[in-house]
């Protein structure tokens, strides 16, 4: 039943993200956006079940601060940008003393600017033939969850990372790397001005990068007590669960392809 509940859920967004890709500029980032501050609110939840609090009130201006920022600085990742919301959420610590805690800023932070990486979907997109690359980071990490969540249900055996999530297995993630690289070559195939190497090396720093970031929410959610950081997607659970390989990948895959232009 999960296993069919996934694939509708993929059947319904993969489709509303590839056409925010394909349309690119204010379109991408309003969908970036918009997952942004899903996201936020996810991590609001997860925390405040531990005592620790992710003002709404100031976390979602922060995540809209950073893709705003994102637009309009238009040469990578605003790290300035980073700067201030971090002076802006200590501030707001001085006025909100003591129901807002030193640690409830650093919390806030930390979750802002993981969900926050998210608008490296958007920052692809701006790279010289960006759709491709934005592309090529989707299908490989999607190709390495499909393949990791198959092989470890089907052979899976020897635990990967059991304080962190027992049920990821190490066959799993193997399975996972070979989905990435094969991933890979189909569009080195299909797109033969790519060089095949360095897209075959892509392809499996995708695939490690992406269990990475799975292994970190997996983490967030150990540490706060849930299976799902929510449930706005029947199969999967809520953003992050779905996008947490993703905030590994497109930052990866954004400054790899930025190095290849450069060179």
């Amino acid at each position: 039943m999960v296993l069919w509940l996934r694939v509708l859920s993929a059947f319904i967004g993969i489709p509303i993200l590839i056409a925010a890709v394909w349309y690119g500029g204010v379109v991408l980032l309003a969908v970036t956006a918009a997952l942004m501050l899903l996201g936020i609110r996810e991590m609001n939840s997860m925390f405040f079940r531990i005592d620790l609090h992710v003002p709404l009130i100031l976390v979602l201006p922060g995540c809209l601060f950073l893709a705003v920022a994102a637009y309009q600085y238009k040469v990578g990742y605003p790290a300035e940008a980073s700067i201030l919301l971090l002076i802006f959420y200590l501030v707001a610590m001085l006025v909100g003393y003591p129901r807002l805690t030193p640690l409830d800023v650093a919390v806030s932070y930390f979750s802002t600017i993981y969900v926050g990486l998210l608008i490296f979907l958007y920052l692809l997109s701006t790279l010289p033939n960006g759709w491709i690359w934005l592309i090529i980071m989707l299908f490989c990490t999607w190709s390495n969850d499909t393949g990791a969540y198959l092989v470890g249900r089907l052979w899976g055996r020897r635990r990967l990372a059991p304080e962190l999530s027992p049920g990821k297995t190490l066959e799993g993630a193997i399975g996972g790397l070979f989905a990435c690289l094969l991933a890979a070559w189909l569009v080195a195939l299909l797109y033969t001005q790519l060089p095949l190497g360095p897209l075959l090396l892509l392809g499996l720093i995708i695939g490690m990068a992406a269990q990475a970031g799975d292994l970190v929410e997996s983490a967030i959610k150990r540490q706060t007590g849930v299976k799902d950081s929510g449930r706005l997607i029947p199969g999967h659970g809520g953003i992050m669960d779905r996008f947490d390989s993703m905030l590994f990948t497109a930052p990866l895959v954004y400054y790899y392809v930025g190095r290849m232009l450069i060179n």
